[in-house]
């Protein structure tokens, strides 16, 4: 009873197109001509000046207008169907496609003034086995949606989260600049894409037992498989190398970044700047320091506790000398600076009258006549005999009105009482 629930409950046969309607429903997207042609023209600009101005928006819309996934899902169809003439016509129409796309967009990022490489850019040019299973998961979702007797959102769907459109103005961002790395990584991008939506739809048109057309040469089929295989290995090796090289690059600046966070205080130093590089498989991290320096032996402990983060194979240097400070950003060595004197100042604060934003609040409730309060530890300098500082806390308290000195007294019993101390200025004005 409950294989029989199941079986109706993932039965892909059912509310499927007749095998005519989808034969010419996938032919007809293979097509690339007239309106599909300016299409695709059309959308190749829009998703450049999507990479160009690192606009996520601008770059769905490219891709859910964009023609490009019909020939590749006709490439799959034909291949599950043995039509071969659909499939030389699918593969040249998929050639021109490219062709043009590629062109389109060397012509686009060679007349744009924008000639930065945009993090969407970047993202398109180191593809990982991720994108395996993300076009591979894609395709069989795009082939089950163009399968039905109804078409459904899924194939806008996997249009965007294939991404065929990017990945190919990136390879022509990459010949408009001549960086022939961003266009490997951007072409193999897109050949993973297509690789495995042309398998998924394979799969899907064999396991629905579409009709295929009568083979005359009975070697043709095991060919097919060959070829297959080949192209589908020589496609995912690449990807998983690149995808073992990321995971190892993130879980090192994990790691790093623990490790700097929880070690690398110093007393007389302050850090300015902290860098991760993993280079051919050799992890560093590098720290830029100011002030006193770091001596010898607080380095040698950091060395020594690397290895509690994973991080034996790291090699850490640290720059102190002030003729490196000097090469950083003049704004970023301020920003740094600042930050860190408030960071203190805070925790100085807190540590001195507790928390001051509570105190505040109860001032509130329990003195409705105070408008405003200042809590400070400031010098206080005696000039009768000799210049002397000595330290002094105080509370500089403005009244809406005139309060009674009775209320001064409480207020001031209160503060010392709240803030832990022995003693404490109390200066008062009215806020008129």
């Amino acid at each position: 009873m409950a294989n029989k629930y199941f079986s109706r409950l993932f039965d892909l046969h059912k509310d499927k197109a007749d095998d005519n309607t989808i034969h010419e429903r996938i032919s007809n997207g293979t097509e690339f001509a007239g309106s599909n042609l300016w299409t695709l023209i059309f959308a190749i600009f829009i998703a450049s000046i999507g990479l160009n101005v690192n606009s996520t928006a601008v770059i769905i819309g490219a891709m859910l207008i964009s023609p490009l996934m019909g020939p590749i899902v006709g490439i799959g169809y034909s291949l599950g169907t043995y039509d071969i003439p659909l499939l030389k016509k699918a593969a040249k129409n998929l050639a021109i496609a490219v062709f043009i796309s590629i062109l389109t967009s060397s012509l686009y990022f060679t007349i744009t003034p924008l000639h930065e490489a945009q993090s969407e850019l970047l993202a398109r040019t180191n593809p990982t086995t991720w994108d395996v299973f993300i076009a591979f998961f894609g395709g069989l979702a795009g082939i089950v949606g163009s399968s039905r007797k109804e078409i459904s959102n899924t194939v806008p769907g996997v249009a965007i989260a294939t991404a065929l459109m990017p990945p190919l103005c990136t390879a022509g961002y990459g010949i408009s600049i001549g960086n022939w790395v961003y266009f490997g990584g951007a072409i193999y991008l897109f050949c993973i894409n297509s690789v495995f939506i042309c398998l998924s739809a394979l799969l899907i048109i064999r396991f629905l037992k579409f009709r295929h057309l009568k083979i005359e040469n009975l070697d043709l089929e095991k060919k097919v498989r060959r070829y297959i295989t080949v192209i589908v290995v020589i496609t995912v090796l690449p990807s998983i190398y690149l995808a073992y090289k990321m995971v190892n690059k993130t879980i090192f600046e994990s790691n790093a970044r623990r490790f700097v966070e929880n070690e690398c205080t110093f007393n007389n130093a302050h850090l300015i700047k902290s860098s991760f590089y993993y280079r051919n498989g050799n992890p560093g991290i590098e720290l830029l320091v100011i002030g006193n320096g770091v001596d010898s032996i607080t380095i040698n402990k950091l060395r020594e506790k690397l290895q509690s983060y994973n991080l034996s194979n790291t090699q850490l240097t640290i720059q102190q000398s002030l003729t490196q400070a000097a090469k950083i950003d003049e704004g970023l060595l301020k920003n740094q600076l600042l930050s860190e004197l408030l960071k203190q100042q805070s925790e100085k604060e807190k540590n001195s009258f507790g928390d001051v934003e509570h105190i505040v609040s109860e001032v509130k409730t329990l003195f409705p006549m105070v408008s405003t309060i200042a809590i400070a530890e400031a010098p206080v300098y005696t000039i009768k005999d000799t210049v002397k500082a000595v330290s002094n806390n105080m509370a500089i308290v403005s009244f809406s009105k005139e309060p009674p000195s009775t209320e001064k007294a409480k207020l001031k019993e209160w503060l010392q009482k709240r803030m832990n101390k022995d003693s404490i200025t109390l200066i008062t004005s009215i806020n008129k």
